[in-house]
């Protein structure tokens, strides 16, 4: 984890929905800046319930979510599992929209959208639609048009979840690079084990039934990450004591 105070912190945040159902339960949370953290764990245990109260989509029931510097609590992108473009707009429109919301003139929409679409390998595809896009492009066109405002912390819920794993794979080495060259700090949840390992250097474990953090570990592993990191025995050593976690996690 870097060395530095926290871009933002959770402390002791629970939520708990009017029919009872406690979603989160007194999590404990430090995220410094430029770190990628995942959250790793069964459906039910609050990762995504973390990410909307960080978003400011939901307040917590109890706890508080506190930033750095609270007048950058809005300066936060988020991407979904699914795309969520708009059909009737081009590539160009989608990544855009941010920037036209926010009141830009059309000619630096443009510009810095063309530019953004350039960071994820869609050069050419400014004018196509989303119907002609395959599930992978989709998702470069939701991180390009979260990416357009350059945020300060890039949220991601389960981003690659529906797409094939060579697609994954891929994305997942793509999103890496921009991390490093962009210097985002990326909270980005999951429910696969080799992911989180390939991609963070924290993996927070959580357990569900409250939903709650049981563990983290630290990834202790060099970037870039290749191919051949995916293969390694320190990368298997990860894999397996976070499976151990997991298990335990979901026994308590």
């Amino acid at each position: 984890m870097p060395d530095s105070a926290p871009l933002l912190q959770l402390h002791q945040v629970s939520k708990v929905y009017r029919n009872g159902t406690v979603a989160l339960k007194d999590a404990n949370l430090a995220i410094a800046p430029g770190e990628f953290v995942s959250l790793l764990g069964a459906s039910g245990c609050g990762k995504s319930t973390i990410l909307r109260l960080i978003a400011g989509l939901g307040r917590p029931s109890a706890g508080s979510v506190a930033w750095d510097d609270p007048s950058h609590q809005g300066d936060l992108a988020f991407v979904f599992q699914e795309a969520a473009l708009m059909p009737w707009a081009t590539v160009l429109d989608n990544v855009g929209l941010p920037l036209k919301l926010r009141g830009y003139a059309p000619r630096k929409i443009r510009a810095i959208a063309q530019e953004a679409i350039a960071l994820v390998g869609l050069q050419g595809s400014e004018s196509t639609y989303p119907r002609q896009l395959s599930g992978g492009m989709k998702m470069r066109v939701s991180i390009a048009r979260a990416l357009i405002t350059n945020p300060r912390l890039m949220l991601m819920d389960e981003p690659f979840g529906a797409l094939d794993e060579m697609t994954r794979s891929r994305l997942n080495a793509d999103l890496l690079q921009l991390w490093q060259d962009q210097q985002w700090t990326v909270l980005f949840v999951t429910h696969n084990i080799y992911e989180a390992v390939y991609l963070s250097q924290r993996v927070v474990i959580m357990a569900p039934q409250p939903g709650r953090i049981h563990a983290e570990i630290a990834i202790d592993a060099p970037y870039p990450r290749r191919e051949p990191f995916r293969t390694s025995l320190q990368f298997n050593q990860y894999c397996r004591e976070i499976a151990e976690q997991l298990a335990i996690a979901d026994a308590v």
